[in-house]
């Protein structure tokens, strides 16, 4: 038994967890093989890797928990089809951290009287709870809230919180005033001091700013981090663009290990101000990192890089991007994708840079989902 809920059908939201991991993992491998049959040249014994694998269980750095029920008695959890709360704080997805604060978290949001919105009725405060643990132990908590109104209530009962639970290292509050599926608002109001989560992986200290991206499955992203670092070295690229470049995980990996003048481009100004603190503090000061869009700012460059990382959103690059990849001078291109269809359209578009190497990480256990890393050269 890896897990009751799944096992009594109250939660599938690891859809693969009945299946054996060797065979998640070969069925992922052969779909992504499938999908990028055309544009990998399958026949080179040097391309596909073997896929890198996780643990099942206790890798989720991050909890994204739906609060429902009643300020006595909250759920965190999901939503079954008929809109009730499933209470899943003892997921054994999470990482052990996550799931001994739960409990403590679930006791606070009653102590400081923090009503569970309600869908039917449009009533109520707290929406989701977001927790994140970094590999230190230190904890990010996130409350989402409909309004301001609990949020003197949180200030005053946070150092009680902070006394019973000290690895909260960042508290802040969310504003989602919005009935419609949205995990979060653009406002953020940070109560506590630290304003960043810092996140030690693979020998990089990289800060999580609250609405910032992560990976998260810390082991997997190391192995990520790991993979750039190689392949990159091997190519000894000049001049390196981080196109997506989130909290500068590949850029600050690949400033770490070689001589490389590295520029990362992120539209979160948010992820840039984490970047550019996590380059000062490593005196990586051959790297910057600028807030813009990926695409337009590469287009409306004069120059050309030796090597374009991207990691772009389930959407993938799209044509413009992987036009002007195709017609640039750019000699080597690695990509990190999360959905292979779209990574397949894109090397569809860049039919001159060909796969010479290329990895599954099994970044999401138990789940149809995957990332694959490509190193691509041109032709």
């Amino acid at each position: 038994m890896l897990c009751s809920h799944f096992d009594a059908g109250r939660c599938r939201s690891c859809t693969w967890l009945g299946t054996a991991y060797a065979e998640q993992l070969a069925a992922k491998q052969h779909t992504v093989e499938e999908l990028l049959a055309g544009p990998v040249d399958t026949g080179r014994a040097s391309v596909w890797l073997p896929p890198a694998a996780s643990a099942q269980l206790g890798v989720r750095n991050k909890a994204k928990m739906v609060v429902s029920g009643t300020v006595a008695e909250p759920t965190l959890g999901i939503l079954n089809p008929a809109g009730a709360g499933v209470d899943l704080r003892d997921c054994p997805l999470h990482t052990p951290g996550i799931q001994a604060a739960l409990p403590v978290l679930a006791d606070f949001t009653t102590r400081a009287a923090l009503a569970p919105y309600d869908l039917a009725t449009r009533r109520g405060e707290l929406k989701y709870l977001l927790v994140t643990e970094s590999p230190d132990g230190e904890l990010m908590v996130r409350f989402v809230l409909r309004s301001q109104e609990p949020v003197a209530r949180i200030r005053k009962h946070l150092p009680a919180l902070i006394e019973r639970l000290p690895q909260v290292a960042v508290a802040t509050v969310n504003l989602q005033p919005e009935h419609k599926a949205v995990l979060e608002g653009e406002r953020e109001i940070v109560l506590t001091e630290q304003e960043s989560l810092l996140m030690r992986v693979g020998g990089l200290g990289l800060h999580l700013r609250p609405q910032s991206f992560f990976q998260t499955n810390t082991a997997m992203a190391a192995e990520l981090y790991r993979l750039a670092r190689t392949w990159v070295v091997e190519v000894e690229p000049a001049t390196v663009w981080d196109l997506y470049c989130g909290v500068g995980g590949f850029a600050l990996a690949i400033a770490s290990t070689t001589d490389s003048e590295v520029i990362g481009i992120e539209i979160s100004g948010a992820a840039v101000a984490s970047a550019t603190a996590s380059a000062a503090e490593a005196g990586l000061d051959q790297v910057r990192f600028e807030a813009a869009d990926a695409t337009a700012w590469a287009l409306a460059r004069s120059d050309v890089p030796d090597l374009v990382v991207v990691n772009p959103p389930r959407r993938g690059l799209g044509a413009e991007l992987s036009g002007w990849l195709e017609d640039s001078r750019v000699r080597h291109v690695l990509y990190s994708s999360c959905n292979a269809h779209t990574l397949a359209r894109d090397l569809e578009t860049m039919p001159s840079l060909r796969p010479v190497r290329a990895q599954l990480l099994d970044m999401f256990p138990n789940t149809a989902h995957y990332e694959v890393l490509a190193l691509l050269e041109r032709s």
